[in-house]
């Protein structure tokens, strides 16, 4: 299991001359340099900085935030250039994680191969899906310390290749916690509610919620959705309920995360699972 975001380096820049060398600061980044992490970064306020040749958004107090995602290869490019036009750049080397199998038996063949009628609303609820990740939140509450939604038995891991009723489907994006039917699910962090709805195919009760910067929770299969959308909520603040709605195989929580494009474990973020059973068998998605 990952453990909780820990601080890996201070990168010295280096610079032309001595003089120079003096006015630039360190760079900080946090997290493990591995597959589905969440780096957290400090910089000079008013610096840029790329990676892999995409902007990443900093905070006016130099804070930012990126992502690797499950599948990233294996190395990746962060640039920084600082308001006086010097900078530095770093060769991320990304370590590469090992997937779980899962097999998930029992789920209505819907879910699996879903019939001709249900396309155009999967269409559907693509798009909203798609419109709410293109939101861009201001706010650095990222940055901080994240709590589990609600606590119970693991039953389901990031990562893992999902196999529905014997046909392999793409991997499990979250990490799924077997709770009882009306469980209360609280905020892992603050954030603005980009997302809220009640009765998705796939998902049932679906809520993002965004720490800022892209970085985005995803709580999925809730019998009970408390929140509105665009609607700024505290950590610990109870957002909806456990449910077995959607795909679904029994009642629990799924929590997942993404940052942009890539998909995060959010166990590299919460830690281990207080007072936890090991992880058992149970519902899952």
């Amino acid at each position: 299991m990952i453990r909780p975001v820990a601080l890996l380096s201070a990168l010295i820049l280096a610079a032309a001359s001595p003089a120079v060398a003096d006015a630039v600061p360190a760079l900080e980044l946090q997290g493990e340099m591995t597959q589905g992490a969440l780096i957290i970064g400090t910089a000079m306020p008013g610096a840029k900085v790329r990676l892999d040749g995409t902007d990443v958004p900093v905070a006016g107090n130099g804070l930012f935030a990126f992502g690797f995602d499950r599948d990233h290869g294996a190395t990746a490019h962060l640039a920084v250039t600082y308001p006086d036009g010097t900078g530095t750049e770093r060769q991320i080397e990304v370590a590469r994680r090992d997937w779980a199998i899962q097999r998930i038996d029992g789920l209505p063949q819907k879910y699996v191969t879903p019939p001709p009628e249900t396309l155009a609303r999967i269409a559907r609820e693509r798009e909203l899906k798609t419109a709410a990740r293109g939101k861009r939140i201001e706010g650095s509450w990222f940055a901080q310390p994240f709590i589990w939604p609600t606590t119970g038995p693991i039953t389901g891991v990031f990562g893992s290749q999902r196999i529905y009723n014997g046909e392999p489907r793409r991997p499990h994006y979250g990490v799924d916690v077997a709770a009882p039917t009306g469980t209360p699910i609280v905020a892992p962090q603050a954030g603005v509610v980009t997302l809220a709805e009640a009765d998705m195919y796939f998902e049932g009760g679906l809520v993002f919620l965004d720490h800022g910067h892209g970085v985005t929770s995803v709580i999925m299969h809730m019998s009970r959705v408390d929140v509105t959308e665009g609607q700024t909520v505290e950590q610990g603040e109870v957002i909806g309920a456990v449910g077995a709605t959607g795909r679904a195989t029994g009642p629990h929580l799924h929590w997942g995360m993404f940052w942009r494009g890539a998909q995060l474990d959010p166990v590299n973020l919460a830690g281990a699972m207080p007072d936890a059973a090991q992880t058992a068998a149970g519902g899952g998605d």
